[in-house]
């Protein structure tokens, strides 16, 4: 089986934000789905090793910022490679929001905002399925909503040429060095599996 095969579905990409107590986190999301239109409602997808993840399965609660063509790769390093459960991503960020839910939105290199309240969940293992109700929404803008084909294309940089041997993440850029990838291995970075590791040097 190709596995790269699901790089050819059409995903979106998303800031996913939450708030507890006087802590924010956010995370970079591909598995945001409107299920039904009435009522109003979202299905999100989050890796369980997320600590955003955490503070939804806590506070029932998040946000979703689309993101925009316009979005520099410097954001997704932010958000999408580092754990909010050392570092205050947003620390040093002046492109938020606080909406009515009390939880942040970015409002620079997004088009809309989404606000829900989790009514159900499911566990899929490594992740979990958190289905939601719209509670609020804004259009920021009709900038383009970046894919995950543009954003491979367009805004991550092109790996460096390398004398480096052993296997690359597909997703962010880690190299792994060895001549075996573990079948269970996780990327340190962005937490994509073994699946997501292409054979270099």
């Amino acid at each position: 089986m190709d596995n790269n095969a699901m790089f050819k579905i059409g995903y979106g990409l998303y800031v996913l934000s939450a708030h507890q107590a006087d802590k924010d986190s956010g995370c970079i999301i591909n598995t945001v789905v409107q299920v039904t239109s009435n009522p109003n409602r979202m299905m999100i997808a989050l890796n369980k090793q997320n600590y955003t993840h955490d503070i939804i399965d806590a506070t029932k609660a998040f946000n979703v910022s689309v993101l925009t063509t316009q979005v520099p790769f410097e954001l997704f390093k932010r958000f999408g490679f580092q754990s909010g459960r050392n570092v205050n991503k947003f620390e040093g960020f002046e492109f938020t929001e606080r909406s009515e839910n009390g939880i942040l939105y970015i409002n620079k290199y997004t088009n809309a905002a989404i606000s829900c309240d989790v009514y159900s969940q499911v566990d899929l293992g490594t992740h979990t399925m958190f289905l939601a109700d719209v509670k609020d929404a804004i259009v920021l803008n009709n900038e383009e909503t970046v894919t995950y084909s543009y954003y491979q294309s367009n805004i991550k940089p092109k790996p460096a040429e390398t004398a480096k041997k052993g296997w690359r993440c597909k997703i962010c850029g880690y190299i792994y060095e060895g001549e075996e990838l573990p079948a269970d291995f996780i990327c340190p970075v962005c937490k994509h599996g073994a699946s997501d590791f292409e054979k270099i040097g």
